[in-house]
């Protein structure tokens, strides 16, 4: 189910509102607005929307047996990549740990929140305008775009799917398929781990439970934890 309303401050908040007040939100349900006048990325950035872009929310309830919460922003990153590459024949590329890219703007981003228990998935995606975010070149699909419902029509069936598998198959198999959509191997990234100064190296894979491996000059690999991440 697909709820639209016009104009909201977050979509991510009103989901954590009413989870908070003590609403029942399935698997499945998303909030989807027009306009989005308080949107808000990683590390606190302020994401100002456009209209005819996608600014949704979702909820996933952890069960026991599922894998790692934090995994799910690969999951979503994969999902919104597969639902982009129906209008889009080329250009699209992930970037670890939850952006979108086309021809290396950003052109989506993922922001999960957790409230007891089920995590609130956040969805902005440039269909139509590219919002200015500082230091970022950010890019819309333009001509390219299809309609904000049908795109939310296909991102939904999308998330689906890979929660689906996510849940059925395990970690490995979406690894897998995320690092073929992601730049390749031996990438020069630099990584702003928090706290700490930026760090540069290479993309050296995914490890096992989705943490970034950064090759480093001196040989040694680090696996990243958190961080902001950007090509060089």
């Amino acid at each position: 189910m697909i709820e639209i309303v016009a104009e909201t401050g977050s979509t991510n908040q009103d989901l954590a509102q009413r989870l908070s007040g003590g609403e029942y939100l399935p698997e499945g349900r998303w909030l989807v607005a027009d306009r989005q006048n308080a949107g808000r990325g990683r590390l606190g950035r302020v994401w100002d929307d456009g209209a005819g872009n996608f600014m949704g929310s979702t909820v996933v309830r952890i069960a026991p047996g599922d894998p790692s919460p934090a995994t799910l922003a690969l999951l979503t990153g994969l999902a919104v990549h597969e639902a982009l590459s129906r209008f889009v024949s080329h250009g699209l590329m992930l970037k670890w740990p939850n952006d979108l890219l086309l021809h290396e703007a950003k052109v989506a981003g993922i922001l999960l929140e957790m409230i007891s228990g089920v995590v609130i998935v956040g969805i902005g995606v440039n269909l139509v305008h590219a919002p200015e975010v500082p230091g970022r070149r950010t890019a819309a699909l333009g001509e390219l775009a299809p309609s904000r419902d049908i795109f939310a029509e296909a991102l939904a069936a999308s998330f689906d799917t890979e929660l689906q598998r996510w849940r059925s198959v395990g970690l490995a198999p979406l690894l897998r398929r995320w690092q073929s959509a992601a730049h390749p191997q031996g990438t020069p990234l630099r990584v702003l781990p928090p706290g700490e100064d930026a760090v540069e190296g290479a993309f050296a894979g995914l490890a096992e439970d989705g943490n970034l491996r950064l090759a480093l000059l001196d040989g040694s690999i680090r696996t990243i934890h958190a961080g902001d991440v950007l090509l060089v």
